[in-house]
This record gives structure tokens, sequence and C-alpha cells, in this order.
């Protein structure tokens, strides 16, 4: 028991060690154009062993003077919809699909979105390893979910790349359209239930004595969240 504590606390010593060399690299970074018309890049925070991460669209005005994410208004909002799942936002990573403010916050370009996702944001997903990504958008939901409608799925768990993918309408959608409130409020709400279902299935799959796990033979249970 102690000797599995000594590795899992190395574990997230590394961890939190390369999103704080992700983070100085993002920093100083200059590999596309967004890089000179920023004030400062943006390379997410949260803690490294987070069980959730969030994963917006890029910087607005606020969140490129301050370095932070998610600091405006929208912000402001989604502080108040992780309460409503019970979290704050010390419990989760928050990021973007590009680390530096789009011009006049236009979309971000398709070299943009690859140059920062190759070498920023999936490291820091490998990183974390977290059981449930939140997408915020549809820019971050197609990384992982392309094809699909945002408004048809919004809410709904997809299972990829060895874990849920929660694809959710971004934050300043209901404060544009105050009509989009209700859904992602409760889209929200249903996070504990999504993220212990999550936890449950990383546990099952988790090696360990045949006594103790009598039922690995048999199929998980599909999500009824689906």
């Amino acid at each position: 028991m102690v000797k599995l504590l000594m590795v899992k606390v190395s574990a997230r010593r590394l961890s939190a060690e390369i999103i704080q060399l992700i983070a100085q690299e993002v920093r100083g970074c200059t590999r596309c154009g967004l890089a000179s018309g920023r004030t400062r890049a943006v390379p997410g925070e949260g803690p490294a062993d987070a069980r959730i991460m969030l994963i917006g669209e890029g910087p607005g005005y606020h969140e490129d003077r301050q370095g932070r994410p998610f600091v405006g208004q929208s912000g402001q909002f989604l502080d108040d919809l992780l309460a409503m799942a019970g979290l704050a936002r010390a419990d989760v990573f928050i990021a973007n699909v590009v680390k530096c403010r789009p011009p006049q916050n236009r979309d971000p370009q398709p070299d943009e979105v690859a140059t920062c996702t190759e070498h920023y944001l999936y490291r820091q997903i490998e990183a974390i390893d977290p059981p449930v990504i939140v997408t915020l958008g549809r820019f971050s939901m197609s990384l992982f979910l392309p094809g699909e409608r945002i408004t048809r799925i919004h809410g709904q768990p997809r299972k990829a790349g060895g874990r849920l993918i929660v694809p959710m309408l971004h934050p300043a959608a209901a404060l544009h359209q105050p009509q989009n409130r209700p859904l992602i409020e409760a889209d929200f709400r249903g996070l504990p239930a999504i993220l212990a279902r999550a936890e449950a299935e990383q546990a099952a799959a988790r090696p360990g004595p045949a006594s103790a796990r009598p039922d690995d033979d048999r199929p998980l249970e599909q999500l009824s969240l689906f």
C-alpha cells in the first residue's frame, strides 16, 4: 500500500512538472501567426490530476490581457455552472483549443488549431489523463467527435480515446442567446453522474486480484446517459 501511494505521488509530481513545462513553452510560443497579435498567451490552469478537463475555443479580450482562461463574463458564468455541478474552478483543468487570442475573436484557422493541439493541448490531456473531458463549443467538440452537431448531442457523453467526452454549449452561447441558458445549466447538473460512471468504469478496468474483480469477463454496462 505504501509503495502504491509513493508511485501515485511520483506520477502526480511528474504530471505537474509536465504541465508547468508546457505552460512555459506556450508563453514563449511563436509557432503560428496568432503570436504576433497577442498580449499574453493562455496556457490553461488547474490541478495536474484533475478528474475533469474543460476545453474552450480560444482566449477572448480579458483572457488575452490576464493570461488566464475564462476570466471575463463567460468565465463568471462558467464558475456558476461548475457550482451547479458541485465543483469549483480549483477542481478542474481549464484549457482552450488555441492558446492565443484570434484577432477580433474570429474563428481559429485550421493551421492554428493543428499547431496548438499537436504541440500543447494533446500533451496536456496526456499528462492530466482525465476520465472526463467537457468540450465547450463546436471547435473543441470537433477535435474528439468530428461530424457531430452540438445542438443535437450536447450534454450526452460519448466514448473517445479511452475517456468520456461531454459536448456542451459554450457559456457565451447562453449569454448571447438566453434560451440556451436552461440547456447548459441542465447539462452541467448532470456532470456528477457522468463523472461517477467514468470513474467506476476506470476502476473496473484497472488490473487487480481476480478475487476482487469477479465480473472481469462481463462487458461493461452501457451508459444510461447516452
